[in-house]
């Protein structure tokens, strides 16, 4: 199990859908969630893309020189990047980094930006153009370690002599993530990707879609990995934790859901279309329609695009969560929430005790010699706490 956080490039508040609370962000304020999710133990972090967000190659350059361990999820988009430029760009960052990226591969599912961006493909030729691209930028970073070039005529993307001098660290390239729920992305993953990415549905649901894409790598006598991107809101009790969630959306009016909604329903994404069923398109505002699995809270998803849903409760009943999706086959878990650098440590501190003991043995104060919390009456050093024990975590 590996646990990443959230670089929240496209804003950060404590309450959604308003600029109340909202949080200034700047390259310092990057660097800090980065920073916490390094020294507190995450895996790495998902920096998101699209027009709303902050380039995310450029944010995790400048990231790399103040991290030393966290790795950093950063997205290729075929038809934005050429295969053979976002091959040479992988390979800068692995190399630079010391082998500290992972590629997240983004058709897009958004046509009004897309066109924005120069890409005028339907859903179909879009994922097309999608395989063809990873397959040049795996072939060309594969052989650069015996020095080949590769040839490739398809209907969408060609190369001739493509090459790269210079290979990455990771062999034969950088583990590819992708994410999307349509039958066409479920090929792509079984066919070419090392980790299939879904967001937060309930744990049925989810458990299909794994066993499609399992089935569909087994004919390709592949192995896929699998992982999940959900947002976490965990307090000490059940009780204020559903009031953090309702506390998150407090702020947000009817006239801000309707405009996110139509927006979001203009979309050609399965899976922002699931993403919607969870609450009518914004219909269901209260805590009973919008809990549509125990403990998972589809409030997010109101107003924000892409992983609408979040995991909410007590630390025990959290990482109880976490476990009935880890027993579906889910070896990576996402997570973020608001404020990113708060909930950052909170998620941590909570949570990361109940997890499995490479987790935990990463956590501060596991292997230091301290000082871990503050002296007690100027003499005495905290008592150390004994982590609860969860189930098979």
């Amino acid at each position: 199990m590996q646990i990443f956080w959230f670089i929240p490039t496209h804003g950060d508040s404590r309450y959604l859908g308003t600029s109340e609370g909202a949080r200034q962000l700047d390259h310092d304020y990057l660097k800090q969630i980065a920073q916490a999710a390094d020294n507190l133990g995450y895996e790495g972090v998902l920096i998101p893309t699209g027009r709303s967000c902050e380039d995310p190659w450029v944010v995790a350059s400048s990231l790399l020189p103040v991290t030393r361990n966290l790795k950093f999820l950063v997205a290729v988009r075929p038809g934005l990047h050429q295969p053979s430029l976002a091959a040479r760009m992988a390979a800068s960052f692995d190399r630079l980094s010391g082998g500290r990226l992972l590629i997240n591969l983004v058709t897009g599912g958004d046509q009004t930006e897309l066109e924005g961006d120069g890409v005028f493909l339907d859903h179909a030729s879009r994922y097309e153009q999608s395989a063809e691209f990873i397959r040049i930028w795996r072939e060309i970073l594969a052989r650069s370690h015996e020095g080949g070039s590769f040839d490739y005529e398809g209907d969408h993307l060609s190369v001739k002599g493509a090459k790269l001098l210079f290979p990455p660290l990771q062999t034969p390239h950088p583990p590819v993530w992708f994410g999307g729920s349509s039958a066409a992305a479920h090929a792509l993953a079984a066919e070419q990707v090392d980790t299939y990415l879904t967001w937060g549905e309930p744990p049925a649901d989810v458990a299909k879609k794994v066993a499609d894409v399992r089935e569909r790598a087994a004919r390709n006598g592949r192995l896929v990995k699998f992982g999940i991107r959900l947002h976490v809101i965990v307090r000490e009790t059940d009780d204020s934790a559903w009031k953090a969630a309702e506390e998150l959306i407090s702020r947000v009016d009817d006239d801000t859901v309707i405009r996110a909604q139509a927006a979001f329903s203009r979309m050609d994404s399965e899976g922002q279309r699931r993403m919607a069923a969870l609450h009518a398109g914004g219909k269901k505002r209260q805590r009973a329609d919008l809990e549509i699995s125990p403990n998972l809270w589809a409030g997010v998803g109101l107003v924000r695009g892409g992983a609408g849903t979040a995991l909410v409760g007590d630390a025990k009943t959290v990482a109880a969560r976490i476990e009935e999706y880890a027993q579906l086959g889910l070896d990576n878990f996402i997570f973020s929430g608001y404020p990113h650098l708060e909930e950052a440590y909170r998620f941590a501190e909570l949570v990361f005790p109940l997890l499995p003991r490479k987790l935990r043995d990463k956590l501060p104060g596991r292997a230091g010699t301290g000082p871990f919390g503050e002296v007690v009456a100027n003499s005495y050093a905290p008592r150390q706490a004994t982590p609860r024990a969860v189930g098979a975590l």
